[in-house]
């Protein structure tokens, strides 16, 4: 396998490739992560796709950059990305990939979100995070980051069998690079809070796979099936065992689920 990195004049960019890589996987985390979150599945996604992890601005070693919205954000992912690849976004990083295949569909071969939604906030009846849980989260994030990013991670494993690992397993993959800036922190706050293509996922022309942990606590299980409505052409798997890090709890699952996507597609 081989791997490099990259900041080149922009965001930081790692890949991964083996001689069997063929087409082009981009890999997007989610909020107050960065790219190490996906080693695990990377290696094994490698012998079958061209792997590229992105640092988002703000994040890991990308945290001197910042972003204005969700375009600005994706225009500086775009600016190193391939020319055309299979996007993977899990959780905010579902909500940029499914941006990206709305707005620049020249770019996308492929889209698959993992424990995303394109709608993260509670409306009713739209099943989400309770404004209030958002709106805490802000004000803890200024107070105490440290303490705020490892509450988040314990939420986002919280119901997985394997929670403890998860969190440990997050843990050391997140303070293993730089320390985020807080206006991405608060910047991807606010995505979470506001943002809502709803409306507009029945236009996305790239082939979908939507896949969802059925323990997740911050993107309930019943949102597959509203989305489902909203996307009738996309496909979705569950995985039963998994909170809100499906690639890390069912790794072998997750993976051979995006291999086969890219047999068909």
């Amino acid at each position: 396998m081989v791997e490099s990195g990259t900041t080149q004049t922009g965001l930081y960019w790692q890949t991964l490739e083996t001689k069997t890589s063929q087409s082009d996987l981009v890999l997007i985390h989610g909020w107050g992560m960065n790219g190490a979150v996906w080693q695990q599945s990377a290696e094994i996604l490698s012998q079958h796709y061209r792997v590229h992890i992105v640092d988002l601005p703000g994040f890991g070693h990308s945290h001197q950059h910042s972003f204005a919205n969700l375009e600005h954000l994706a225009q500086q992912v775009l600016a190193h990305a391939p020319d055309k690849a299979t996007w993977l976004g899990w959780s905010l990083g579902g909500l940029i990939a499914s941006h990206i295949a709305l707005h620049h569909p020249e770019r996308v071969n492929g889209l698959i979100t993992v424990a995303s939604s394109p709608c993260f906030a509670a409306q009713k009846p739209w099943r989400g995070i309770q404004p209030q849980v958002l709106k805490a989260f802000t004000s803890q994030l200024v107070e105490d980051f440290q303490l705020t990013i490892e509450r988040f991670m314990a939420l986002q494993a919280m119901g997985s069998p394997s929670a403890r690992q998860d969190v440990k397993i997050l843990k050391k993959a997140v303070l293993s690079r730089p320390t985020p800036n807080q206006d991405a922190l608060l910047a991807g706050l606010n995505l979470l809070a506001d943002v809502d293509l709803r409306q507009q996922l029945n236009l996305v022309a790239a082939p979908t796979l939507r896949l969802y942990g059925r323990l997740d606590g911050l993107v309930p299980i019943k949102v597959a099936d509203d989305v489902n409505t909203l996307m009738p052409a996309s496909t979705q798997h569950i995985f039963q065992n998994s909170s809100h890090a499906p690639f890390m709890t069912e790794l072998e699952g997750f993976c051979q689920q995006v291999i086969e996507f890219r047999n068909k597609h």
